[in-house]
C-alpha cells in the first residue's frame, strides 16, 4: 500500500507541526542551495518538490496500476496514466515543433526491448518504479532506500557493460513530430482516445468505486489529500511540460541514480577513465561537477521533499519498516533489476515511458509494450517474496 493510500484511510490529520517546519526549512534550503547554478535550477528544484506533493497526494502509482489492472482487472490507473498521456502531447507538441527544447526520444532497439522487460519484473519485485521509489522514500518507506541503492547500482552496471549491446540492432531515434509534424501529433492522440475508451468502457463494465479516479477536489481535499487519479495526472501532465521549458528537456529521473551512484564508486576508488562511457568529455564534467549543478539530481531530492511534505501536512509522515525479510530481498532484486533495465531502455517509467510518449518517441511505445509483458512475470513472482497481489 502506498503512503497516500495509507492516509486516506485516516479521518483527521494528525498534527505533524514540527515535522513540517523542518521540512520546510529543508525546501528552503534546497532552492536557495542551488541558486548558485541559476534561477532555473532554484524553479526546477520547486518543480520537483510539486512532482513529489502530487505524486503523493494523488497516490499515483504507476506499478500498481499495472498489476491491479492484470491481476485485478482495475483499469483506473492506466486510465488516469493515458489521460496524463493525452494531455501531456498536446502541450508538448507546440513547443517540440517551435523548437523550444528537445523531446525525450530514442532508437527502437533490441537492448531496449530487453531494458523495458526487465524494468517491467523489477517493478513489481520492488513494489514501485522510478518515481515511485522516491516520493515513497519521502513518505517514510525505509524499505525503499534499499531499492533506491540497488536500482543505482544496476543502472550504474548499465553504463560499464554499455558497449556489450552497442552491436544489437537499433533504428535512428524516431518520433512522430519528427516524421509527420502535426500529423504525428494527431494519429497519436487517436491511438491515445482509442485506449482511453476501451479502457473506460472496460472499467464501466466491473463493479469499482470510481472515487479515487475523478472525485471533484475540495479546499480541504487540496490542501490534505487524497486527490483523484485525474487531478494528478492533469498535474503531471502541466509540471512535466514545465520541466521541459525550463530545463529544455522533459522529466527523467534514472540518471539522478546512476550519477550518484557514479560519485560514490569514485569515492571508493573507481577509475571512471576505465570506462568508456564515463570518460567521454560530457560525461566526466558532470561527474567531477557538484551534484547540485545536476537538474535530474535536484528535481528527485525535490521530489521526496515534496513527498515529505504532503505526508506531514496530512499528519502521517512516519518511518515504515519493511514488511519482511523475503520482502526485503524483493526490493533489493527489483530495484537492481530497474536500474539495469532502465539504462538499457534509455529510460524508466518516467524518461522512457512519460516523457517519451509525450514526445511521440516510439520507443516510449516500446518500452510499455514489454514493461507489461515484464509486469505479467513479476506479478508471478511476488508471492515467492510473500508479497500480496
Amino acid at each position: 500500500m502506498t503512503p497516500a493510500a495509507e492516509f486516506v484511510q485516516v479521518q483527521k490529520p494528525r498534527s505533524q507541526s514540527a515535522l513540517l517546519y523542518l521540512l520546510l526549512a529543508l525546501v528552503a534550503a534546497l532552492v536557495l542551495g542551488v541558486s548558485g547554478f541559476g534561477w532555473r535550477q532554484s524553479a526546477l528544484a520547486l518543480v520537483g518538490i510539486l512532482f513529489g506533493l502530487t505524486l503523493y497526494q494523488a497516490s499515483f502509482g504507476f506499478a500498481s496500476s499495472y498489476r491491479h489492472l492484470l491481476v485485478r482487472g482495475d483499469g483506473r490507473g492506466v486510465l488516469a496514466q493515458v489521460l496524463m498521456l493525452g494531455l501531456a502531447t498536446l502541450l508538448f507538441a507546440p513547443l517540440l515543433l517551435g523548437g523550444i527544447g528537445r523531446g525525450a526520444v530514442a532508437p527502437v532497439a533490441v537492448q531496449a526491448v530487453a531494458g523495458a522487460f526487465l524494468f517491467g519484473i523489477g517493478m513489481q519485485l520492488g513494489s514501485g518504479c522510478a518515481c515511485g521509489t522516491l516520493y515513497t522514500i519521502g513518505g517514510g518507506s525505509s524499505m525503499m532506500l534499499l531499492t533506491l541503492l540497488t536500482f543505482g547500482t544496476g543502472s550504474f552496471l548499465g553504463t560499464l557493460t554499455d558497449g556489450v549491446w552497442q552491436g544489437l540492432p537499433k533504428t535512428e531515434p524516431l518520433s512522430l513530430v519528427g516524421l509527420w509534424g502535426w500529423g504525428g501529433v494527431l494519429l497519436q492522440l487517436v491511438v491515445l482516445a482509442a485506449l482511453a475508451l476501451g479502457l473506460w468502457r472496460w472499467q464501466r463494465s466491473r463493479p469499482a468505486d470510481a472515487g479515487s479516479f475523478w472525485a471533484k477536489p475540495t479546499w480541504r481535499s487540496l490542501l490534505y489529500g487524497p486527490w483523484s487519479l485525474v487531478a494528478g495526472g492533469i498535474a503531471l501532465a502541466l509540471l512535466n511540460t514545465l520541466t521541459l521549458v525550463l530545463a529544455g528537456r522533459p522529466w527523467g529521473v534514472t540518471w539522478g541514480f546512476t550519477l550518484w551512484t557514479a560519485k560514490i564508486a569514485a569515492a571508493l576508488g573507481w577509475n571512471p577513465a576505465t570506462s568508456e562511457f564515463w570518460r567521454q568529455d560530457a560525461v566526466a564534467s558532470v561527474l567531477s561537477a557538484s551534484v547540485f549543478a545536476d537538474v535530474t539530481s535536484v528535481m528527485n531530492l525535490g521530489i521526496v521533499l515534496g513527498a515529505a511534505l504532503g505526508a506531514a501536512i496530512a499528519g502521517q509522515l512516519t518511518l515504515r519498516q519493511p514488511p519482511s525479510r523475503l520482502a526485503v530481498v524483493a526490493a533489493l532484486l527489483g530495484g537492481l533489476t530497474m536500474g539495469y533495465g532502465a539504462w538499457l531502455a534509455f529510460g524508466c517509467n518516467v524518461g522512457a515511458y512519460f516523457s517519451g510518449i509525450a514526445s511521440t518517441s516510439l520507443h516510449g511505445w516500446l518500452w510499455i509494450a514489454f514493461a507489461l509483458l515484464g509486469t505479467a512475470v513479476g506479478v508471478r513472482l511476488r508471492p515467492l517474496f510473500k508479497l500480496e497481489n
